[in-house]
């Protein structure tokens, strides 16, 4: 039995010693945690979509405590993340509205052709590889689902070939609009009510000819508009939000019929 005594003591030791430099070095090498950036950071989403520009929840939290981000760049937190956020800053809180993606296409297959038949990877960026896609339109919705495959709320689905996204459902996150490889989706306010569904950059004559719900650049819209919230951008018509004051007068008089009325989310 004495033969095992000392073995046991000896480890016995040892781990205390351990314990009582671990305890030391705890002390000595601990790094204090800014309570600030962990209050911020809680009161984020936690999506760490990026769509902030920063490389997740974490990282836009110690931009934010540092004062080198504005505290209205998370979308998918809205207005409620924004006024918490300001709540912990101690500062007056910023102007925020819930902003959603939106898809600046309508060229569904019954207003655009196909060119080809396609037979190969059922994906977008796959697609757009050939020809700028199949559809006789370059800058429409392929149609193939990359948006679908990136959201996380179940938000989109494809429609007669072209991508609708619900407002309701979407979070804000922006991984549908660097997904989309011919950049066809963008964010819209929640207090805009209309958008030109149409991104087409051919001139008035190509676009007619190969999408009967495309833009054909006439200005008509631009000239209707009151508040000039129109104007004309790689021969189509887009929408400044914060002139519009929500009139209709363009959509009223768009012959093809691309402006169109945003939903009321909520309703």
């Amino acid at each position: 039995m004495e033969q095992y005594v000392l073995p046991i003591l000896f480890f016995v030791l040892i781990g205390a010693a351990a314990g009582v430099l671990l305890a030391v070095a705890s002390k000595l090498l601990f790094v204090k945690t800014d309570e600030t950036v962990e209050n911020i950071t809680a009161a984020l989403p936690g999506a760490n979509c990026g769509g902030c520009g920063y490389s997740g929840c974490e990282g836009y939290a110690k931009a934010v405590a540092e004062g080198s981000a504005p505290a209205n760049l998370c979308k998918p937190g809205g207005p409620e993340a924004v006024a918490e956020i300001s709540r912990i800053l101690g500062i007056e809180v910023v102007d925020s509205e819930r902003e959603y993606a939106y898809v600046r296409c309508n060229g569904n297959c019954d207003a655009c052709s196909d060119k080809f038949t396609y037979i190969g990877t059922n994906s977008c960026a796959a697609i757009e590889k050939f020809y700028n896609g199949k559809g006789n339109c370059s800058f429409g919705c392929h149609g193939m689902g990359d948006c679908i495959a990136v959201c996380d709320n179940n938000a989109i689905r494809v429609e007669k070939g072209i991508a609708i996204i619900n407002p309701e459902l979407c979070g804000g996150c922006g991984k549908c609009v660097k997904a989309c490889p011919n950049k066809l989706i963008a964010f819209v306010k929640e207090s805009q009510r209309y958008a030109v569904r149409c991104s087409s950059c051919d001139v008035g004559k190509v676009t007619k000819a190969v999408c009967k719900n495309g833009c054909i650049g006439c200005g008509i819209c631009v000239r209707k508009c009151p508040k000039g919230a129109v104007v004309l951008n790689n021969n189509h018509a887009e929408i400044i939000a914060d002139r519009c004051n929500g009139c209709g007068a363009c959509m009223a008089a768009c012959p093809v019929k691309c402006i169109q009325e945003l939903p009321v989310c909520g309703k």
